[in-house]
């Protein structure tokens, strides 16, 4: 009886060790990037040729290299070192911060407050929900995924015809930024359930480690886009 107390509370322990490691790096993966992005955003206020050089080409190769991290990151991962996964999720936090440092220049220091502590309670709300939940919220993935993909074509979609226009499609833009926030609300709960589940079989390994990175990940990608979603939607200009 006591080997088996101890053996429950071992896995107890690895899982609750799980799930703060998970947590944890996401936490900081998004001071990195809000540190990284206020950084960037008051040189540039007072470079404004760094502004223009960042926010021209610069800007689209640095957005090239966060989907190179991020398909690494997700289809390398159990392949890599620790320390390698490690590396690449603060090199992308680093990097979404230069990409999206903007949104101190664009938007009132007041609104992006704001709507950050508006998406914290929003995620904090999901990922509770997802991991005490009795629901089969793992069958939402296919749908999701289909979601997120129209998502993305919608978005290039929107992208390019603003191109050939010259001018911003405002109401499909709007219809765009509500079904992401939408999408990645859900994609919260789902996550944080993916993660709950996982954290039930770690054992401490290597493995568990690095599952934890790629959990943060995921998370932290959930977070930013509900956060910048929002601040289109709601966010008051300069």
């Amino acid at each position: 009886m006591d080997e088996q107390v101890l053996s429950n509370s071992s896995a107890l322990t690895e899982q609750n060790k799980f799930i703060a490691r998970v947590y944890g790096w996401m936490s900081f993966a998004l001071m990195l990037t809000a540190v990284v992005s206020f950084g960037v955003a008051y040189f540039a206020s007072v470079n404004p040729t760094f502004f223009k050089h960042l926010f021209g080409l610069g800007f689209y190769l640095l957005v090239i290299a966060e989907v190179i991290v991020v398909w690494v990151l997700s289809a390398r991962i159990r392949k890599m070192s620790v320390a390698g996964a490690t590396f690449g999720f603060i090199l992308y936090s680093i990097l979404n911060g230069v990409t999206i440092s903007s949104i101190f220049i664009v938007y009132n220091i007041t609104s992006i407050v704001s709507l950050f502590l508006i998406t914290a309670l929003t995620f904090g709300v999901m990922a509770v929900f997802g991991s005490v939940t009795k629901r089969d919220i793992l069958s939402w993935g296919k749908y999701l995924f289909m979601a997120l993909i129209g998502l993305i074509l919608a978005t290039i979609l929107e992208f390019i015809l603003s191109l050939i226009f010259k001018q911003p499609f405002s109401m499909l833009n709007l219809l765009i930024s509500v079904a992401g926030v939408i999408i990645f609300t859900l994609l919260t709960a789902y996550d944080a359930k993916k993660i709950f589940i996982t954290s039930q079989h770690s054992d401490g390994s290597d493995t568990f480690k690095k599952a934890a990175i790629l959990g943060a990940l995921e998370l932290y990608l959930d977070f930013i886009n509900i956060f910048l979603n929002l601040l289109r939607i709601f966010g008051k200009r300069r």
